[in-house]
């Protein structure tokens, strides 16, 4: 989405190129707009930095009608902080500075405001006058908060922090074409115990699970998400907003995850299996470390751990969508392609090993999205996030 981010003359102005940061760092596109104000408490070139794009503070620059080609580029406006004055001039339709001229040329698009100033200037009946006309605008107030004030006193007043702001702000833009479905996600490796402290695993790190789980959530859906060990958790999610729509399961070995992806797939519209589930575990786990005793070598027996992707093609209702990945070495395609097949798949999802950037433990990924229509779908090498989103955008289409 195309954001500016309008800024006034508060103390809290300082905080602005974090939340500017924040936006660009969820995906949006960003733009900056200051009062002459706001200049006295963070720099040009920082916005500009931050941002990336030209800041519009100056109404008469060189003739320009800023505030409608402004108007026109952006989808959202965010104004933080919001002062007393701002809030005002909207309320009463003035329009003399770059940032309330914006304002008022924004109508019919979404306005978030995050109001900032004095806790007796916040609770003066002109002030919740004002927020309430503009409230029953449409325009959202995201805060204040009650703390310590940069005047010396505690009280509400205090603007939201940055992330509270772009949480709202993704809140907004949420997606509704996935609303009412519910999907499953499996990320991370398993682990299978050899003994009290050794076990059979695998590099994945679970990035592309939780991407995954991301962008179903981003596009409206309700998501399932059971992982294996892995660092990652709910604070993962760049977008905070979303981290209500993902419900995490935490399991260790291929057996727990075969458990819960089983119950929670028959509620579900589709399941995106991107786990690295081990194929085999030890036929039998010491509860206690295996010691060498003088031996040159250790034998383990190994068995087959159950099949989660085919029982689940196995089960499979003509409405619902189960996606698989494949991670080969060599007869890439081929291999793929017979995995779909024999496990009763709508697609699959290969990677490679031999592609640099992709694979496990990075922050990137190379991706085919191969469907059982015969669709074929190449990705470049592009971040997680973005493979993410072109996988949910190709399977749920």
């Amino acid at each position: 989405m195309r954001i500016v981010v309008g800024i006034t003359g508060g103390i809290a102005a300082y905080k602005a190129p974090e939340l500017v940061r924040l936006l660009k760092k969820a995906g949006h596109e960003v733009r900056c707009a200051a009062t002459e104000h706001a200049l006295e408490f963070v720099t040009r070139v920082t916005l500009e930095t931050v941002s990336g794009a030209p800041l519009y503070s100056d109404l008469f620059a060189s003739g320009r009608t800023e505030h409608i080609s402004l108007k026109d580029w952006g989808e959202m406006l965010v104004v933080a902080p919001a002062t007393a004055n701002i809030i005002g001039k909207v309320a009463s339709g003035i329009a003399d500075d770059a940032l309330s001229t914006l304002l008022l040329a924004f109508s019919g698009k979404p306005v978030i405001m995050a109001p900032a100033m004095n806790c007796e200037m916040w609770a003066h009946p002109a002030v919740q006058r004002n927020v309430e006309l503009l409230k029953s605008w449409g325009i959202r107030m995201v805060g204040p908060e009650e703390g310590e004030l940069a005047c010396g006193v505690s009280g509400v007043g205090r603007m939201a922090e940055p992330e509270a702001i772009a949480s709202a702000v993704c809140a907004t833009t949420r997606s509704q074409r996935l609303a009412g479905q519910r999907w499953l996600v499996t990320a991370g490796p398993t682990y299978e115990r050899i003994d009290s402290v050794r076990f059979i695993g695998n590099y994945s790190s679970g990035k592309m699970g939780f991407a995954l789980a991301e962008a179903l959530a981003k596009e409206g859906a309700e998501v399932e998400l059971v992982t294996g060990p892995t660092y990652l958790s709910a604070e993962t999610f760049h977008e905070t907003s979303l981290r209500q729509h993902i419900h995490i399961t935490s399991v260790e070995s291929a057996r727990e995850m075969y458990t819960a992806a089983t119950e929670a797939f028959p509620q579900c519209n589709g399941a995106i299996l991107s786990a690295a589930v081990a194929d085999y575990r030890p036929s039998e786990c010491a509860d206690h470390k295996l010691k060498k005793n003088g031996s040159e070598g250790m034998h383990l027996e190994l068995v087959q751990n159950p099949d989660i992707l085919a029982t689940l093609g196995g089960k499979k209702t003509a409405a619902q969508t189960l996606v698989g990945f494949a991670l080969e070495t060599d007869n890439e395609e081929a291999n793929a392609q017979r995995k779909l097949e024999k496990k009763n798949l709508d697609y699959i999802v290969l990677n490679s090993l031999h592609d640099k950037g992709a694979g496990f433990g990075v922050d990137t990924n190379k991706v085919t999205i191969i469907g059982r229509d015969g669709s074929h779908k190449e990705s470049p090498l592009l971040s997680k996030q973005e493979v993410a989103g072109l996988i949910i955008n190709t399977v749920t289409s």
